[in-house]
């Protein structure tokens, strides 16, 4: 070959050596864009041995792989490799055969599942393991003893014990060769299994007497680099006599037997027939070089050769059996048939679930989708039968993905309360395709993680709690109650009171709530004249982060309680102290009062005004007369408090009267104030003064008692005076009697006393009644008339013009009132009226 063809071949080669590359690498991306990993390494390689980058085909970085938690999924079985996180290589972690994994096998592989977290994904490689020439071709026997009778013909073939290489490929068995011999040849033949079988050819007719034993060497070899062989003796002895063989009616028996066929069940029956007689015409059959371990499971009889299974058959196991089964007559002849056996598969294998993760708890706040377990499901029957669906109950909020192959993935499918229900019992149910169907299940118990999604919420809409005054600092009022639906720190309820004020004090300074029961307590005294109710909110907080919380209204009624007695404002204490002065009485005396002698019964003379700060029961007041000079002569409304005269005054009266009036509440127990009345009884002002003066205390001086009247004469004049101009602008009609009115009208009027009493800011009007007066100066007696309940002022009319009479009689110095009798003019009276409630001194 010129230099020239030399140069062109190797351009050939180089260009189909890069077409190969580009085809692996293509095919390489293509398995990459499938999410698989695909890798190759030869067997019996060393531990920590390189295998493939994992992380650079999943396009990760070594340090994604550790913090996403990668690692090979555990199936129970023995792990052949082992994920190094520091580098994210893949590496042998046991010594690999691949005899002993994949015997017989073309294409072994293995399945690398792995896990990775966060997101959950799975990923799938796979490792081819390549066949190396680790394996010589071995003989069952290293010697072995074929007799053949003297006359057999030539071309007589003579199948020999096969050789076994468990590799595969160029490394298997290749050859045979035989040691040379004049009388034989060796031919190998060629199974449709693809197994090589040496068959020895008698080449020239033997001779016993010639020679009896023929010794050859039988060695197989394999095409591995370097080659590796194995050889065997053969003894040949030369048999004399029986020239016929026993033939077999087929040479193949092929036959297909359930794998559930029951043991001691007959497979088949081999027959060989033998044209010689006698002895030499006894067929016996055995089985010729089967392995130990199938010769456990199927038995031939030697005499009628039928063939009995002795144990169970497992299709998963071994599909397939070929037995070489011998013919031998009794003259030493013999021949072989074989018979193929056929396993046929069976349902007998429920699916395996493998439960791989499990990521339980599960929060009740997943979004839908999340992955919270993974399944791989399995069944080692095959076809239809090995097809497996896995199901789980529809009522659960979840359901299965299938991923690839037998993986499943369960996820959320539903939204996930814990309240409601804290934890699932996922029964995951796989069954094949087999008829009938087998089934298998599997439990995940699956636990919610709790989520503070629930705000406490108190057991009433709102709370009211009644509290008496005078409460001691530190009494428990009520106790709130929430309940919060979540769990553990989440469900934990503390309470506190919201901001507030009572009376512009904080509301803290008044109760306060124990933050873990809920209890609410009273830090003062209330008083109910000062706080009647109190208005607040109590927040109930969880513990969850962010917590959340909930108010409820709580209204605090203070109950009143009869702490204040009654407070009589008329007679007030003021007056009662001037009046005890004036009048001589010391200081019970409260007021005066002007009562006419001519007074029928029921005629009003005074009311005593009382108020009480209590409420209810406690502040309703009652009146009564205690103690009274003349028994009898007066009387005092029980719930009104008015004083009327009870009969019709006599002579033998006291002009001065003096009254203690008892004022009680209804309080359990009751409370109760006096008041004092002083009533004179008397026709006129006149009368009415001169009683008092004669009443004066003898310490008292004369000028001071001199100084009132003369203070009460002037201020009656001057309403008097008022009054005239009043009358006189109405009347200019008759301005011929004006001045006959001018020098003989005369009338006295006392001062009103305040319409009002107060106390913290409460008035009380007190009722007014009036009086009519008539003087008349002739008669020197004074006449009072109150006409009943009217309230009325009456003016009488004025006297005829000729007759004048004074407006007041004149006193002497220090002589006070007098007798109670007027002098002056007997034509000429007036009249005057006195509206006021007490004549002020």
């Amino acid at each position: 070959m010129s230099a020239g063809e030399r140069r062109w071949g190797r351009r050939e080669r180089g260009r189909g050596r890069g077409r190969a590359l580009l085809w692996c690498a293509l095919v390489a991306a293509w398995e990459l864009a499938w999410g698989q990993l695909r890798y190759s390494v030869p067997e019996e390689m060393q531990k920590g041995s390189f295998v493939g980058d994992v992380a650079k085909d999943l396009g990760l970085e070594p340090a994604a792989l550790r913090a996403r938690g990668a690692r090979i999924v555990d199936k129970g079985r023995r792990q052949y490799f082992a994920l190094n996180l520091e580098n994210g290589h893949l590496a042998v972690n046991e010594r690999v055969d691949r005899e002993d994994i994949c015997s017989g096998v073309a294409k072994c592989v293995l399945n690398v599942e792995i896990l990775v977290k966060s997101p959950v994904k799975l990923y799938r490689g796979e490792v081819e393991i390549q066949d190396i020439n680790d394996n010589s071709p071995v003989f069952p026997a290293r010697n072995s003893v074929l007799e053949i009778i003297e006359h057999t013909a030539p071309g007589t073939r003579f199948p020999l014990e096969k050789a076994e290489d468990p590799d595969i490929g160029v490394n298997s068995l290749q050859n045979y060769e035989c040691s040379q011999s004049s009388y034989f040849t060796l031919e190998v033949r060629t199974g449709a299994d693809g197994v090589k079988y040496p068959v020895l050819i008698l080449a020239n007719p033997l001779d016993r007497e010639e020679q009896a034993v023929h010794n050859l060497l039988l060695t197989a070899s394999d095409g591995g680099s370097p080659v590796k062989s194995g050889s065997t003796a053969i003894r040949v002895v030369v048999l004399d006599g029986n020239d016929n063989a026993p033939a077999f009616t087929q040479s193949v028996y092929e036959v297909t037997v359930r794998e559930d066929v029951a043991v001691g069940s007959r497979v088949l029956r081999v027959t060989a027939t033998d044209r010689d007689e006698g002895p030499n015409a006894q067929v016996r059959y055995s089985f010729h070089k089967v392995p130990e371990k199938v010769d456990r499971i199927f038995q031939l009889d030697p005499e009628s050769g039928e063939i009995t299974v002795t144990e169970r058959l497992d299709f998963e196991r071994r599909a397939f059996y070929e037995l070489d089964v011998q013919a031998r007559d009794g003259g030493g002849l013999s021949s072989h048939s074989k018979v193929l056996i056929t396993v046929a598969d069976v349902n007998n294998h429920v699916p395996e679930i493998v439960i791989t993760s499990v990521f339980s708890p599960v929060a009740e706040d997943s979004p839908l989708g999340t992955v919270v377990a993974i399944v791989n499901v399995q069944d080692r029957d095959s076809g239809a039968n090995g097809e497996v669906r896995c199901s789980i109950a529809e009522s659960l909020p979840f359901r299965l993905e299938r991923t690839f192959d037998n993986y499943y993935s369960l996820v959320t499918d539903g939204e996930l309360d814990r309240e409601e229900v804290s934890e699932y019992n996922v029964t995951v149910r796989a069954t094949d395709g087999g008829s009938p169907a087998l089934w298998s299940s599997a439990v995940l118990p699956l636990r919610v993680l709790d989520v503070n999604d629930n705000a406490p919420v108190f057991g009433e809409a709102r709370y009211s709690a009644w509290l008496p005054e005078n409460n001691g600092k530190g009494a428990l009022v009520l106790r709130v109650r929430a309940a919060d639906a979540d769990w553990g720190q989440n469900g934990r309820v503390r309470y506190r009171l919201c901001e507030g004020q009572v009376r512009g004090a904080p509301l803290s300074s008044y109760v306060s709530v124990h933050a873990e029961t809920g209890a609410l307590y009273a830090l003062r005294s209330f008083d109910y004249e000062e706080v009647r109710e109190v208005g607040l909110w109590v927040r109930a907080e969880d513990g969850g982060a962010p917590a959340l919380s909930s108010n409820v209204s709580v209204r605090l009624f203070i109950v009143d309680e009869n702490d204040n007695a009654p407070q009589v404002l008329y007679p007030a204490a003021a007056a009662a102290a001037g009046a005890g002065a004036g009048a001589g009485a010391g200081a019970g005396w409260s007021g005066v009062e002007l009562a006419p002698r001519s007074a029928e019964p029921g005629t009003l003379v005074a009311k005593v005004v009382a108020v009480d700060a209590d409420s209810g029961q406690n502040a309703w007041l009652s009146y009564e007369l205690a103690k009274a000079t003349e028994p009898g002569l007066f009387r005092v409304g029980l719930h009104s408090g008015e004083v009327r005269t009870a009969r019709l005054p006599v002579a033998r009266d006291a002009p001065r009267q003096r009254l203690v009036v008892v004022v009680k509440d209804h309080g359990q127990p009751a409370l109760s104030a006096t008041a004092t009345l002083h009533v004179v009884l008397a026709e006129s002002v006149a009368e009415l003064l001169s009683e008092l003066s004669g009443a004066a205390a003898p310490g008292e001086p004369a000028g001071s008692l001199t100084r009132w009247l003369v203070l009460a004469v002037a201020a009656v004049a001057c309403l008097f005076l008022a009054f005239l101009l009043a009358l006189l602008a109405l009347r200019l009609r008759r301005w011929r009697r004006s001045r006959l009115l001018a020098a003989g009208s005369g009338a006295s009027r006392a001062a009103p006393a305040s319409p009002f009493v107060g106390i913290d800011g409460v008035r009380a009007f007190l009722h007014s009644y009036s009086h009519e007066l008539s003087l008349t100066a002739d008669s020197r007696k004074s006449q009072r008339r109150c006409p009943g309940a009217s309230g009325s002022n009456t003016l009488p009319a004025p006297p005829p013009p000729d007759k004048r009479a004074p407006l007041l009689p004149e006193e002497p110095a220090g002589a006070g009132a007098g007798s109670g009798s007027d002098s002056g003019s007997d034509s000429g009276s007036d009249s005057g009226s006195d509206s006021g409630d007490a004549l002020p001194l």
